[in-house]
């Protein structure tokens, strides 16, 4: 009989423990603002909750608009829309996000920049933000990423872009509920956006959401997000549009999980808290940077490992443990299609990339389901 490699086999009598699935609330608002949106037939892009969802996220993070939409991608979109980006201009960006972040520069027909990230928030590094600003004056506007619910060191990006009068647009997707200085992210720059896609703090199951204070621009985007339907009798469109709207189930969704942020953010604060507890002392292991001004949310808990355990060797042991984890997002400008467009930075990057992993993070993750990460990440290092 064949003998299975205990490190393939994955163990069926384990439940799976997975990265960062969907948790609905406990106490069940979410089933109630759907069973209103079914009751009065509003199963659409309008309604009710998408109107009350604008108003309370807009409320939660303390600025003055917000547009419901399809997607977080659909609202980095728009929000390069609002900002006067066209074809051929020039936007900054992270280079160590999700492609979201970098593909709606492309649908407007203009050119990525890719900007490296800093060892102290694992984001967009100022210093070469500042090169770039240097190597590109006529840049359009600059997309900074708060990775893994850090958020970046907004003081010096807001000086830059207001020192070259170039609009700033906040990639909150994994964000919300994180403070700079007491503020939240995603409402520094002139856009910010959120993203409520199944594996997120709170989630509509997909969804996302573009914030201003500049409210003249958010009614713009929301018109842009309704296929540009003109004022009129008849259907007329003077502007090209497009079906960005959220519906109004989803919106129901987010208004519920909206109650339970703060319980979300205090349990990924937990969980990182536990593995710095429980890791940081294993060679070469160290968990994601905390910063006295970042109140961060800890969306997904990261580790740099800089000895002989390397990032597979991990994944591979939980995998056979039915634990699900990742490596840390592949830098833009390494990615096929992108890889003609320019980059700058010292390649702090790369560091990030080869040597990051992502443990789970789950919110609905119990005490028990810790220790059998940590004990099995341990066993790596006892293995070798």
């Amino acid at each position: 009989m064949v003998q299975l490699n205990r490190k393939n086999q994955v163990n069926k009598k384990d439940k799976r423990i997975f990265l960062s699935s969907p948790h609905m609330s406990d106490e069940g608002y979410e089933q109630a603002y759907v069973k209103e949106a079914f009751d009065t037939n509003w199963i659409a892009p309008l309604g009710t909750n998408v109107d009350e969802f604008e108003k309370e996220l807009a409320k939660k993070v303390g600025i003055k608009s917000a547009v419901a939409l399809s997607s977080g991608t659909a609202a980095i979109h728009l929000a390069l829309k609002a900002a006067g980006v066209k074809k051929g201009d020039i936007v900054f960006c992270s280079t160590l996000t999700f492609s979201a972040t970098a593909n709606p520069i492309i649908y407007e027909g203009a050119m990525p920049v890719f900007i490296d990230s800093d060892y102290k928030t694992w984001n967009m590094d100022p210093d070469a933000l500042e090169e770039a600003f240097e190597k590109y004056p006529d840049v359009k506007a600059v997309i900074v990423v708060h990775l893994y619910g850090m958020s970046a060191d907004m003081d010096r990006i807001v000086e830059l872009c207001n020192k070259y009068n170039v609009s700033l647009i906040e990639d909150a997707a994994e964000s919300l509920g994180t403070y700079y200085k007491g503020q939240h992210t995603g409402t520094f720059g002139n856009y910010g956006i959120f993203s409520f896609n199944g594996n997120k703090i709170i989630t509509t199951s997909g969804g996302g959401m573009l914030v201003s204070d500049n409210e003249e621009r958010i009614q713009k985007a929301k018109f842009w997000a309704t296929q540009s339907r003109d004022q009129a009798r008849h259907y007329q469109h003077s502007e090209l549009g497009y079906n960005y709207r959220m519906s109004n189930v989803s919106a129901g969704i987010g208004r519920g999980q909206l109650k339970v942020l703060e319980n979300r953010v205090a349990k990924k604060n937990f969980i990182l808290t536990y593995y710095k507890d429980n890791l940081n002392d294993l060679e070469g292991m160290q968990l994601m940077p905390d910063n006295d001004w970042d109140e961060a949310n800890y969306w997904l808990s990261a580790a740099l490992l800089t000895g002989e355990v390397r990032p597979n060797d991990i994944m591979e042991a939980l995998e056979a443990e039915n634990i699900e984890s990742r490596p840390v997002w592949k830098p833009m400008h390494m990615q096929p299609y992108f890889k003609d467009f320019d980059f700058v930075g010292k390649g702090i990057f790369e560091d990030l990339f080869i040597n990051g992993i992502c443990l789970p993070s789950d919110s609905k993750m119990t005490l028990e389901d810790l220790k059998r990460v940590v004990l099995t990440v341990r066993r790596v290092w006892g293995n070798k």
